[in-house]
């Protein structure tokens, strides 16, 4: 539908987010973003952990 595989689009996008959140504003936004995504990524990977865990002590309770 909407590919971003030429340049010109990519600068729009940029330009986009330029206007929208300001260009002192994006190194902010940028370090809150990968800040989120780092938490997340633990969150699921303790979610995981927890669920391998408690696979294997249902299956030695068997």
């Amino acid at each position: 539908m909407f590919g971003l595989r030429e340049p010109s689009h990519w600068l729009l996008l940029i330009l986009v987010v330029v206007i929208l959140f300001g260009a002192k504003r994006l190194p902010d936004s940028a370090r809150a973003l990968g800040r989120s995504l780092r938490i997340f990524k633990s969150e699921v990977k303790e979610l995981n952990k927890d669920e391998k865990k408690s696979d294997e002590e249902g299956k030695s309770a068997n």
